[in-house]
């Protein structure tokens, strides 16, 4: 009983935050999605984090959308086959953009392999009139699976693991991203003051 209580604490705290951080007017009003896209252990996540917590800092409201979270709450059951990482990327885009909507600073860390796919979820956003940036973090593959945060490069050349993302599954890089990152050249703190800068630019920070 102990240990259930404690769990019905935890997510009453949870839900609580998520309550407060979605709760009154964002300092801009202004809501977007902002995609960053990239090889796994490229940075996406940790720039985002970096950028919510500043953005928080300065009343706004942010919520970032993990790819991981994602996948285990609202696309379990999908596989990584192409037609799986697109439903998975438009569930992904359709949260982002009803945040955005509302005023709220998505920001979505997710790998997004395919152009097309995230073309559609530009589509979107478009056809809502809601403000979308697409950011690519541009890490190399050789520095990605050097850094190799969750071990997959490791586990692939091991032969423990098949289909990852830029080795022996396709990449599209996007053409002309709203801005490219170089995160390998710069610091965390560097990368997500560019893109903060391109926020401020376009009139959202």
């Amino acid at each position: 009983m102990r240990a259930a209580r404690m769990t019905a604490t935890r997510h009453h705290h949870q839900r609580h935050d998520q309550e407060e951080r979605l709760s009154g007017t964002d300092a801009t009003g202004q809501g977007a999605t902002v995609w960053l896209t990239g090889l796994p252990s490229a940075g996406k996540t940790t720039i985002a984090n970096e950028l919510a917590d500043r953005l928080r800092t300065e009343g706004h409201r942010v919520e970032v959308l993990d790819g991981d979270e994602i996948r285990e709450f609202l696309s379990a059951g999908l596989g990584f086959s192409r037609e799986d990482r697109h439903t998975n990327v438009q569930r992904i885009g359709f949260v982002a953009e009803l945040l955005a909507a509302n005023g709220v600073k998505a920001l979505v860390p997710v790998i997004a392999p395919y152009a097309d796919s995230r073309e559609a979820v530009r589509k979107r956003h478009r056809a809502e009139g809601t403000g979308y940036l697409e950011v690519h973090v541009a890490t190399p593959v050789d520095v990605c699976s050097v850094r190799d945060v969750k071990g997959l490069y490791a586990k692939q050349a091991a032969g423990e693991l098949s289909g990852l993302t830029g080795v022996d599954d396709p990449y599209e890089a996007p053409q002309s991203p709203d801005l490219r990152i170089e995160s390998h050249t710069q610091s965390v703190q560097e990368s997500a003051a560019a893109l903060y800068a391109l926020l401020t630019e376009r009139g959202l920070a």
